[in-house]
């Protein structure tokens, strides 16, 4: 589990595949004794697992579904990602609740800037399009973000200026692919909810989520 805040941007220094799946390798300054073999780390918002730590780079092994699912299928060498290691029990949630387990891959529709902020209006997948609620939460690209003006498959961010400074988002252009994560807090009541549907603005008031 993880909380959306980024603590490390990675460089992309090697992908190889490997059979139906990859070999993934990110330099990172993420403190090396603070991870393991076994660790999960958030890369872009697709949660993987550390295969090895070597002198501050970072292997992980990407299985042919998180290929097919996410954006980390068109990386290479050079690239540079969002990481964040996994929420320890006891720790501070700066963010919102995030599993790293992409719903869909989304785009860049437009830019546009709002005094020192950054506003960015995304196309999302049909998979998504349920948990975009607004004022709700939204992962895009392991980024904890605020959920404004969802209508029609489509919705908006505003990227303030520390999230700017800490995250890669201010540097998407229109047309580039993001991994998108809905609130998984969403997922769960539109599962209980007689029908699978049926969720508004107003349900989500009314039982304490908004």
């Amino acid at each position: 589990m993880f909380t959306g805040i980024v603590e490390d941007i990675g460089r992309v220094i090697r992908t190889e595949r490997v059979a139906a799946g990859a070999l993934l390798q990110v330099e990172s300054s993420l403190d090396p004794a603070s991870m393991k073999p076994g660790d999960s780390v958030a890369v872009n918002g697709a949660c993987l697992t550390v295969t090895r730590i070597v002198n501050g780079t970072l292997s992980f092994d990407v299985g042919p579904e998180t290929l097919r699912a996410t954006t980390l299928g068109r990386i290479g060498p050079g690239h540079r990602v969002h990481l964040e290691r996994a929420l320890r029990v006891g720790g501070r949630l700066g963010g919102h609740l995030v599993t790293g387990h992409v719903d869909g891959v989304g785009r860049l529709l437009r830019r546009r800037p709002v005094g020192n902020n950054l506003e960015l209006e995304f196309e999302a997948p049909p998979e998504v399009v349920p948990y975009l609620v607004p004022k709700g939460s939204v992962a895009v690209d392991g980024v904890s973000l605020t959920v404004n003006s969802p209508s029609g498959g489509r919705f908006s961010v505003t990227l303030v200026p520390h999230t700017l400074e800490r995250t890669l988002l201010g540097r998407l252009r229109e047309g580039d692919r993001v991994n998108l994560e809905g609130d998984i807090i969403g997922k769960y009541v539109r599962h209980f909810v007689p029908g699978g549907g049926g969720i508004t603005e107003d349900f989500l008031s009314e039982h304490g989520f908004l």
